[in-house]
C-alpha cells in the first residue's frame, strides 16, 4: 500500500468521526454516550482532517 492510499484512508475515516460526532451533537438521539464526547470526536475528527488534507495535498503535488 502507497503513501497516498495510507493518507486517504485515514482521511475519509476521520472525515467519518467528525461527522459521528456532530451527529451526536446536533441531534441528541444516542443518549447512551453523553455530550462531551460527540464534542471530542468532533475536535478529533476535524484535527484529523485538516492534517490529512495537508498531508495529502503534498502527496498529490509530488
Amino acid at each position: 500500500m502507497n503513501s497516498k492510499t495510507k493518507v486517504l484512508i485515514t482521511f475519509v475515516c476521520s472525515l467519518l468521526i467528525f461527522a459521528v460526532g456532530m451527529f451526536r451533537i446536533l441531534t441528541e438521539s444516542l443518549s447512551s454516550t453523553p455530550l462531551f464526547v460527540g464534542y471530542i470526536f468532533v475536535i478529533a475528527g476535524l484535527i484529523g482532517v485538516v492534517a490529512n488534507g495537508l498531508i495529502l495535498r503534498k502527496v498529490r503535488v509530488n
